[in-house]
């Protein structure tokens, strides 16, 4: 469906008060403004004087141009542009392209962002915090990170509350403290990283990261869970955690190329860290600079808080071409799956992934006792790995032929596995790979 077709659903059912009645629960019909280069017919000449004038759930239209604004939304509404290919928010010099402001508005929900480019911020060029029942669809999300200084590994002026994101300036498209908000159907390049979830402010929990081509983001992972420390002004001493997300249909090629970034990432790095039940599904995976799917903790001093990256799912997933993992999660070559802790992972689920021209199909290097079944696992080489203490059973896979693991043709099992029986013939229809376009600006 061509785009302008897509924003007349979305524009009908705004104007119609369906979408925000039935979606975020609001009652009242909307109200709807409108912005223009010009400021003409009764329109605004910028978005953010549009959003000051905006009473609660409004609608504003956008009119095709270049606006050079960082937009701060506080209140419930609908920004709707024209098209990505036609409405840009460029901006150059300043902070970020549209913040959606929770954290200094207790409560915020039901902020729709649709049909925009957004470029060229310092920092993320759209940064979500503390906010609820949401939506992000139909952008292009590209070049910013601009004030990233990736050698010193630091990006001076981003706000305090971003405890740790020297390294990327929080990547393309951020979501902190957020709860049950869908990012579905954008495009997302040539940031330092493609979107990014973490907890610094708040539990993020219940999002829907769905049908997004998150590609060529050099420096980081296309897409990211995080669990950070928690903000200066926080109220918890640990971090909040980051559960109950799922990352579903999109395409996440060619990121961390350049730095070391994964296809999707689950990072729980040190104590109190929580980033747990999670789902990663149908998913395109191809050639990211680390592992396709990369799930790591770092550190868990005896006595220290405990980590909790359990009962993550990852199902369902084309992984082809990624690189090896780096640093103590490191890997002996290219990689599908890589399941490194320190601290023990229990209930993780690696289930109906075909995973093609990697060295490594599925790395374990955990003490918890893992599984991984009704894989194809047609890399050609070490299907599965466990290169930890941990008890890895990896039977029901096919193993790249009828004969299961080691057997001539087939892949082979490397360390302690647990590896018959075994499929005689590829498990299910695995999904092909997608041609994943790419929107030029």
């Amino acid at each position: 469906m061509p785009f302008s077709a897509r924003r007349t659903t979305i524009a009908n059912l705004l104007l119609s008060g369906l979408f925000t009645t039935f979606v975020f629960g609001q009652t009242a019909l909307a109200g709807t403004r409108c912005v223009n280069p010009a400021g003409s017919q009764g329109c605004y000449a910028t978005i953010g004087a549009a959003v000051s004038a905006a009473a609660a759930n409004d609608i504003i239209n956008i009119a095709p141009g270049s606006y050079a604004e960082n937009v701060v939304v506080n209140k419930p509404l609908s920004l709707v542009g024209s098209g990505p290919e036609s409405t840009i928010i460029n901006a150059k010099g300043l902070a970020n392209g549209i913040y959606v402001d929770g954290l200094d508005n207790p409560g915020l929900s039901g902020v729709i962002v649709t049909g925009l480019t957004v470029m060229n911020a310092n920092f993320e060029g759209i940064l979500l915090t503390n906010v609820s029942y949401s939506m992000i669809t139909e952008n292009h999300v590209t070049d910013n990170d601009q004030s990233l200084n990736y050698a010193a590994g630091t990006c001076p002026g981003l706000p305090v509350f971003e405890t740790n994101e020297g390294e990327d300036c929080g990547e393309g498209i951020h979501l902190v403290g957020v709860d049950h908000t869908t990012v579905a159907n954008n495009t997302v390049d040539l940031n330092s990283g493609g979107i990014l979830l973490s907890d610094e402010t708040g539990q993020t929990h219940d999002n829907m990261i769905l049908g997004n081509n998150v590609h060529e983001n050099a420096l980081d992972c296309g897409i990211t869970l995080a669990s950070h420390a928690p903000s200066p002004k926080a109220s918890s001493p640990l971090p909040y955690g980051i559960f109950n997300n799922t990352i579903q249909g999109n395409i996440a090629s060619g990121n961390g190329r350049v730095g070391a970034g994964a296809g999707i990432g689950i990072f729980a790095p040190g104590p109190g860290n929580m980033n747990f039940g999670n789902k990663v599904i149908g998913n395109l995976i191809m050639n990211n600079g680390i592992p396709g799917v990369s799930i790591h903790n770092h550190a868990a001093p005896p006595g220290a808080p405990p980590v909790n990256l359990n009962d993550n799912v990852i199902v369902g997933n084309f992984i082809s071409g990624n690189g090896a993992d780096d640093a103590d999660a490191s890997t002996a070559g290219p990689t599908g799956i890589n399941v490194y802790g320190v601290a023990p992972i229990y209930g993780t689920v690696i289930a109906e992934n075909t995973i093609v021209n990697e060295a490594f199909d599925v790395v374990m290097n955990n003490p918890g006792a893992m599984e991984t079944h009704l894989n194809n696992l047609l890399g050609g080489k070490t299907g599965v790995a466990n290169l930890g203490k941990g008890v890895v059973s990896a039977t029901v896979n096919f193993w790249g032929c009828p004969g299961g693991a080691g057997a001539t043709g087939c892949a082979v099992a490397q360390g302690p596995v647990t590896a018959a029986p075994a499929l005689s013939a590829p498990a299910g229809s695995a999904p092909a790979p997608a041609s994943g376009g790419t929107r030029k600006q």
